[in-house]
């Protein structure tokens, strides 16, 4: 058993919302490089001033990944090749205008050598991220005081929305 998380608790009142969730955000997951899908989902929830999304993924990235995440966010075309840099920049669009994303838009990401799958996976990591972060930020949640724990240096890249829960 584990200690229940602020989101866990935020969606007691709809389970099967939850479970949805967990199951759409699952299938996304399963078709995609997991290391891009947490790029991605870096990228959107940035852009969305998400802190609870922005902690959680940036901690599995530098965790799992051993990425340089504040490097990442700060500059992330001296940390990152091309492919991936267009990867969250495609997120970061998704976020803002998703209707304004036009076919000359994702070229240059096939010209990198994604996959029309590939770029649907992006989009498909950045809208669930969208439903996800927004739904936590409306309700009022804080991310879990744990996060408190992780380096000034991250907490000052990741805390972009709503502040750390006291303990």
């Amino acid at each position: 058993m584990h200690d229940v998380t602020n989101y866990e608790q935020a969606f007691s009142e709809r389970p099967e919302v939850y479970a949805a969730w967990q199951q759409l955000n699952g299938a996304i997951k399963a078709g995609m490089d997991l290391r891009r899908y947490e790029l991605a989902t870096l990228a959107a929830a940035q852009r969305l001033r998400s802190s609870y999304c922005s902690l959680a993924h940036g901690k599995v990235l530098r965790d799992t990944f051993g990425e340089p995440v504040a490097d990442i966010v700060r500059d992330r075309r001296s940390t990152l090749d091309e492919t991936d840099v267009a990867v969250m920049e495609l997120a970061e669009r998704v976020v803002d205008d998703a209707a304004g994303i036009t076919d000359a838009d994702l070229q240059p990401l096939r010209d990198l050598g994604l996959s029309d799958v590939e770029i649907m996976d992006v989009v498909l990591a950045a809208a669930a991220r969208c439903f996800f972060s927004k739904t936590l930020d409306a309700l009022g949640v804080l991310p879990d005081a744990a996060y408190g724990e992780l380096e000034p240096e991250l907490l000052e890249v990741l805390v972009v929305g709503r502040p750390i829960a006291a303990s």
